[in-house]
């Protein structure tokens, strides 16, 4: 612990060479059995403790972070994590939250130090938001060979098709979110991409301008895109050689280990946020550990 209060920021010693900021004893944190050691500033009388900055700070049940964070990124849902883990469902889902944004920060970070990558491979994958008359895209951005996810985003889109009719009378006109969404997505991963690297995706032609703006100096290879070994899960294709392997296998990971983009599942998406905190907290351990494998 520094020798500076958080709450005055003066440096340790007084004028007279007196200590400023002195140990006033510890304590036992109930949540972890750990011993935590307090202190007092004599300048502007405040304590403070070697928890105050903690990121989990005021966090009662702390000890259960992993446990949730390695259950929802393995297929189960909040409500079967807090039968699991005998916690209350307002926990797991303020917890829910609290790692899906530290998630994010830690991702973007972790990308940022490791090697820029020389081929990449992206593409879009839709689920819902409640009802199938409301699609949500995530636009999703993997290095090739490793899986690693470098980045996503989650967008709002109209709905297609025969739902198309439905979804305007029901719900009204639904903005298409998803240029926004993947220019917001390339600006992001820019600085984690080699200028002259191979980019990989299908033949959409929107791709085509958004790469050339922010990826000016890179190769964009575009490939024909092919039907699903199953029905109705496009991500694994039927081909002996996919050209975007790396990519639709990643998908595929996504929507076997995260509960809400299962095929056929009880659980949905009232809250597009929370897609998005999921989604981080899915690629963190995938890129931790699930590549690795």
């Amino acid at each position: 612990m520094s020798g500076e209060c958080l709450y005055c920021l003066m440096e340790k010693k007084m004028s007279g060479g007196a200590e400023r900021v002195v140990r006033i004893g510890q304590y036992l944190r109930v949540s972890d059995k750990s011993l935590i050691q307090r202190f007092y500033c004599r300048r502007c009388k405040k304590s403070f403790s070697q928890a105050t900055k903690d990121i989990c700070y005021k966090q009662l049940k702390r000890q259960f972070n992993n446990e949730v964070a390695r259950l929802l990124v393995s297929g189960v849902s909040q409500r079967r994590a807090s039968l699991i883990l005998k916690l209350n469902r307002k926990t797991i889902v303020r917890k829910f939250i609290f790692l899906g944004v530290l998630a994010k920060r830690n991702l973007h970070i972790s990308n940022l130090l490791k090697p820029k990558s020389q081929v990449i491979e992206f593409d879009d994958l839709e689920t819902t938001h409640h009802t199938k008359l409301k699609p949500l895209s995530v636009t999703l951005a993997v290095e090739q060979g490793s899986r690693r996810i470098l980045g996503f985003r989650v967008s709002q889109m109209p709905a297609k098709g025969h739902l198309a009719k439905l979804s305007l009378k029901k719900y009204g006109f639904r903005k298409d979110q998803r240029s926004k969404g993947r220019r917001d997505l390339f600006k992001e991963i820019r600085p984690m991409i080699e200028e002259s690297a191979l980019i990989k995706s299908d033949e959409n032609p929107h791709y085509i301008k958004d790469v050339r703006r922010y990826f000016p100096n890179s190769k964009h290879k575009t490939f024909k895109g092919r039907e699903g070994s199953v029905v109705g899960q496009g991500e694994l294709k039927k081909i002996g050689f996919d050209p975007l392997f790396s990519l639709n296998h990643t998908c595929a990971m996504l929507r076997a280990n995260i509960n809400r983009l299962f095929r056929k599942t009880w659980c949905t998406t009232k809250d597009p946020q929370r897609l998005s905190d999921h989604i981080a907290l899915y690629a963190l351990f995938h890129n931790g550990l699930l590549k690795s494998l």
